[in-house]
């Protein structure tokens, strides 16, 4: 199942598991991306609490945890070559996987149509 937030971050969902990432509206909108730091493994998160952040030549921008849960697992990889998010956003460039507290909160997330929408 694949959700998106108003904050353009992306999620799929499988199980309790959501692996998270930017949106390729957002990495447009930042730019070339040259910096990325993510949350620590077993770190826990509320809702819409600041998780990563990423720079651009343009500006430095939070990414935000989608739903409650904690950190299971991270891509090292864009922390080692930022430029993977602007040229795979929403492929091998995620950010993080999340073990959901409560997987039915995905729910009330935005489908992707909705999301296509918002971003009109």
């Amino acid at each position: 199942m694949l959700k998106f937030t108003a904050e353009h971050e992306w999620l799929k969902i499988e199980g309790d598991v959501a692996t998270v990432g930017i949106t390729t509206h957002a990495a447009g909108q930042l730019g070339d991306l040259v910096f990325v730091e993510l949350p620590e493994e077993g770190a826990s998160f509320k809702k819409d609490a600041g998780a990563a952040t990423v720079e651009s030549v343009k500006a430095a921008s939070d990414v935000y945890c989608p739903l409650d849960g904690e950190i299971v697992e991270i891509n090292q990889a864009i922390v080692d070559d930022p430029s993977l998010v602007n040229s795979d956003p929403e492929g091998a460039a995620w950010f993080f996987k999340l073990k959901l507290a409560n997987p039915s909160d995905a729910d009330a997330l935005l489908d992707e149509a909705a999301y296509k929408e918002l971003i009109a």
